[in-house]
This record gives C-alpha cells, sequence and structure tokens, in this order.
C-alpha cells in the first residue's frame, strides 16, 4: 500500500522537481521561498522572547595565570558592569586564582552565559579587557588555538612563532585587515575575536604556518585575490582556483641514500665467541684465589690510572715546549773574553730536511767560523801591538820623570 501511495505521489509531481516525500511536520512555508528573507543575519536578542527567565543556575569558571592578576584586579569594575547589563553575574577569587560568570534571576538570554564564558577564557590569555568585553555582542565570536603541542621541537616552534608575527608585527597586522578579526598571540595559544568566516582564515593561517605548511605571506597573497575578486558579480557562480596562485615548497629535504655494502651471505653461522670461563683458563686467573684476583684486579686499575695521568702530564707540558730555532752561533773572544753571538731564526717556515740543502748550510756555516777565526786573530794581534808600544811609553814617560826628579835633588 505504501508503494502504491508513493508512486501515485510521484506521478502527480510536476516534471523538472524532485520529489519529497513530506511527512506531517514537512509541510511548505510561506516564507521558504521568499527572496527577502536573508537566513544568514543574526537578528538581536529581545528580552520579551523569555520574560519567565532561567530555571537553573549555570556557571562556568577558569583558572589565569598569576602574572595577570594584577591587571584583572584594575580591569574587574570594568568586566562586571558589562556583564551586569545581560543580567550575569562575576567572581574575581584571588586565593585560587579563578573566574566565574553566573546566571541569574534577571537573566533572560539563555545564550548570554558562553558568551560570558568565552569572556574570562579571553581575559586569562591576557586579551585586555576593553576588547575582550566586545565578544558580548551577537555579531562577534571569538576561537583559542592551541598551538604548544603542534610540534616538540622548542627552537622550531619559537621560529616558527615569530614567522607568524613577522617583522614589527607586520605579518599579524596584515592578517587582522584581511580577516577583520583581532589577533594576540601569547604563549601556546592564539586568542582570536571576529566573524566565524575571519575565525576559519585566521585558523587555517596559524596551523599552516605552524605545522611548517605555507608561510602567512603566501596566505596573505590568496587573501588579497580573493578580496578583488569577491568585488566582481559575475564571479560570485565560478571557481577562483585558476586566480589563485599555486606555492611550491623549494627546500624539501631529500632523503639521503642508504649507502651501507651488504654483506655476503654465508650459509654457515659466525664462529662461536669464548666464554668468560674460557678467558680466565687461558690467563690462568680461574686458578687463582679471591685475594690474588682483588690485588690483580687492583693492580691494572692503578696501571690504567698511571696511564692516563702520564698522558695528561704530557699535554700539559706540550703547551711549554718551545718552539724549533736553527740557529748558527759563533763565540769569539776578543782581548777580555768578548762574545758574540749570531743567531738565525727560522719562524714562519718549514725546515727543508733534504741532504743537500743540510750539506750547503753546514759548508755555509764553517766558511763563516772559518774567517771570524782569522778576524779574531788579527784583533789579538793588534791588540797586542797596542799593549806593547802603551807599555814602551809608559816606561819611557817614568825613566824621563826620575830623571827629572834626580837632577832637581843634585841642586
Amino acid at each position: 500500500m505504501a508503494s502504491d501511495v508513493e508512486a501515485n505521489a510521484a506521478a502527480e509531481a510536476p516534471e523538472g522537481k524532485n520529489w519529497k516525500r513530506k511527512g506531517k511536520h514537512d509541510k511548505e512555508k510561506p516564507w521558504d521561498e521568499d527572496p527577502t528573507i536573508d537566513r544568514w543575519t543574526v537578528e538581536k536578542f529581545d528580552p520579551s522572547w523569555n520574560e519567565g527567565g532561567l530555571l537553573e543556575v549555570s556557571s562556568f569558571s577558569t583558572l589565569f595565570p598569576e602574572y595577570t592578576e594584577k591587571y584583572l584586579q584594575d580591569a574587574w569594575p570594568i568586566v562586571k558592569g558589562a556583564l551586569k547589563e545581560f543580567g550575569v553575574s562575576c567572581e574575581l577569587n584571588l586565593v585560587e586564582g579563578s573566574m566565574t560568570v553566573l546566571t541569574t534571576r534577571k537573566t533572560r538570554d539563555p545564550y548570554i552565559i558562553l558568551k560570558a564564558r568565552d569572556l574570562i577564557k579571553l581575559l586569562s590569555r591576557s586579551v585586555p579587557a576593553p576588547q575582550a568585553i566586545k565578544v558580548l555582542n551577537d555579531e562577534m565570536n571569538c576561537d583559542i588555538i592551541k598551538i604548544g603541542s603542534i610540534i616538540r621541537n622548542k627552537e622550531r616552534f619559537v621560529k616558527r612563532r615569530e614567522r607568524l608575527l613577522g617583522p614589527n608585527l607586520s605579518t599579524l597586522k596584515a592578517i587582522e585587515i584581511l580577516t577583520g578579526c583581532y589577533i594576540l598571540v601569547q604563549g601556546n595559544t592564539v586568542a582570536a575575536m571576529g566573524t566565524f568566516k575571519g575565525l576559519k582564515q585566521v585558523r587555517r593561517v596559524v596551523e599552516d604556518c605552524i605545522k611548517n605548511i605555507k608561510h602567512p605571506v603566501y596566505h596573505i597573497k590568496e587573501l588579497l585575490i580573493k578580496r578583488e575578486l569577491a568585488k566582481n558579480p559575475a564571479l560570485a557562480t565560478e571557481s577562483w582556483d585558476r586566480f589563485l596562485p599555486n606555492f611550491k615548497k623549494k627546500n624539501v629535504k631529500q632523503k639521503k641514500l642508504n649507502t651501507k655494502e651488504k654483506k655476503q651471505h654465508t650459509p654457515f653461522p659466525p664462529p662461536q665467541q669464548p666464554s668468560k670461563i674460557d678467558l680466565e683458563l687461558e690467563s690462568g686467573e680461574y686458578f687463582m684465589s679471591d685475594k690474588k684476583k682483588s690485588a690483580r684486579k687492583w693492580q691494572d686499575k692503578l696501571d690504567k690510572q698511571s696511564e692516563k695521568s702520564e698522558e695528561k702530564k704530557r699535554k700539559r707540558e706540550a703547551a711549554f715546549v718551545p718552539p724549533k730555532v736553527r740557529m748558527s752561533s759563533c763565540i769569539f773572544s776578543v782581548g777580555f773574553s768578548f762574545a758574540c753571538v749570531v743567531t738565525k731564526s727560522c719562524y714562519g717556515f718549514q725546515e727543508n730536511t733534504q741532504s743537500t740543502k743540510t750539506t750547503g748550510d753546514n759548508n755555509g756555516i764553517a766558511d763563516i767560523a772559518k774567517s771570524l777565526k782569522k778576524k779574531a786573530k788579527k784583533l789579538r794581534n793588534s791588540e797586542a801591538q797596542e799593549n806593547v808600544k802603551i807599555e814602551s811609553y809608559v816606561a819611557s814617560n817614568e825613566e824621563s820623570h826620575s830623571k827629572k826628579k834626580h837632577k832637581s835633588s843634585s841642586m
């Protein structure tokens, strides 16, 4: 019977329209196909719709960080006054560090308690009180995006969060202008306030930035293009994919190829390694007493310590070793053991150890030594002659002086 009724209803339905079985409450209304009605608009709540108020008390509470306590204490009268207009009470508990909102008998709008919950959430995320109060309006909504759990590496998280902010907050301001939302990046969360469409765009931009899918600048370019396309009514029913840029990542890390050499497969198992007892039998330690074993271990430990201490001492003394210097010194005595040292230092170049060069250097040093010896002999001879002349001069002067004295005494 039911199939016959459906068939008759389908036959009676006008051509070009999809027939739909209508139940008791699915009757056509006069406003279903009215073009003047905009079904997306949110009408402002009228208190006359709910004159009796609410039957039960609803409450929400949230904790706030300690560093916002002073600001909340100063701004709480403003928050309290804003909620009082809608018949909602609020409490600030400084002992527990919590904020609570409650409905009262004067509350008429049943949805306002959810708006009040969003208000205290925004205040706990360091949103200024004058800005957070705007969420109580019907056209304003909020979204708190948690970004702390998306990435584990702390350094990468900080870099990508700075990428979202941009130099001098320029990137964040551009996103705010294009989406029409208020955005605050605080710690591990991003608080946004605006329309549902704008909040959806903000969430996409933030998550793509933290996940390193797309840079915020590319999202800004897309939003600018979409804004210009929305001005053209001819493109309202067309796809905009052909106008939007297709950005591809160029810095994709390539997987490193495994260059491990494959070992030759052998059907035979590897030789069995000697056990601890076998090693003790080979060294003879198995037959030693416990006292001797402990003494031997102690001696091995001391030997290792001494080796390490010697190695450390060698490293310390290496810093005090003077640099290698090549020097040829010739010491000769002139008169009263005068010494002259001629040195040649070889800083800044490496010493060549070839046999031809070393022999040439030795011959040159021998020639220099011979010439210096000859000069020393000449100096000695000249000095001896000068000493002889001085002594004869002194002796002659003494004789003449003694003669003069003798003459004067005889006079």
